[in-house]
């Protein structure tokens, strides 16, 4: 009873995250104005190359509107993203906002609002700018191309490109002796793993929770923290993943059934 209560709990307090997440990770691109409808002139302030700097620090591949696009965007808009910077200043005070659209000017997304007291124009607005950027803490962006827009492209990158819960189904249960080289990009020392019934997974942090790899290595789940000990919910798997004893067990509905597997996980 316990833990249904928890599974529920954290599937409640997760919803818009994962729909956050799961709304940005389809596309790869987003388009910054070259100029904003509050400035007079082509990046006045540096407002549009911040606003591209900063988010570049969030993973995605962003463009000036007036910079030479990849041909895969100027083919379709719709494969990316727009980011305005919205202006709502008082007399003694810059407000800034940042919001971001699809290709048909709906609103997926808007910041809150960074204030700034300075005085000069560049100042105040490039402050503004970067308090509304730091209130984009809700949610972690990774590039996942949809199956529709791969299958358009390349029907071969499909079977060969599989999403992370993909990985999960498809991974093994049972391993053997396994011999490990270099898990991460740091690298981690060689070294022979047994396991009689459960499958091994490696732990590496990432923002607000870690990756879970097997050894082939490819991720398996991307698990994000909560407020409970020793339980996270995994990113777009409409699932909870939790500590029993010595092992880790993860929770989660596929096709509208649940499934329920255990793993021994090194963080």
């Amino acid at each position: 009873m316990l833990k249904e209560t928890i599974f529920f709990l954290v599937l409640l307090i997760s919803t818009s995250l994962f729909s956050q997440q799961s709304q940005f990770d389809k596309y790869q691109y987003i388009i910054v104005p070259h100029k904003f409808d509050f400035v007079n002139s082509t990046d006045q302030f540096q407002t549009s190359s911040l606003t591209k700097f900063l988010l570049r620090k969030k993973g995605f591949k962003v463009f000036l509107s007036n910079e030479k696009l990849p041909e895969d965007l100027r083919n379709n808009s719709c494969i990316g993203l727009r980011a305005i910077v919205k202006d709502e200043s008082s007399m003694f005070i810059t407000k800034s906002k940042l919001v971001i659209q699809d290709c048909y000017n709906k609103v997926l997304y808007t910041s809150k609002i960074g204030k700034s007291k300075e005085k000069l124009y560049q100042k105040g607005y490039r402050e503004a700018i970067r308090k509304a950027f730091d209130s984009m803490t809700d949610f972690e962006y990774t590039y996942k191309p949809s199956l529709l827009l791969k299958k358009k492209e390349n029907q071969e990158v499909i079977s060969s490109n599989t999403s992370s819960n993909e990985a999960a189904v498809q991974a093994k249960k049972i391993v053997q002796v396994v011999e490990i080289s270099e898990i991460n990009k740091e690298g981690e020392k060689e070294e022979n793993l047994v396991s009689n019934s459960l499958e091994v997974l490696y732990a590496q942090q990432k923002n607000n929770g870690f990756q879970l790899v097997n050894t082939k290595p490819e991720v398996v789940f991307v698990i994000l923290k909560t407020n409970l000990k020793d339980v996270f919910v995994i990113k777009d798997g409409n699932g909870i993943f939790y500590k029993v004893g010595e092992n880790w067990v993860s929770e989660y509905y596929e096709n509208n059934q649940f499934i329920r597997k255990e793993f021994h996980v090194n963080f």
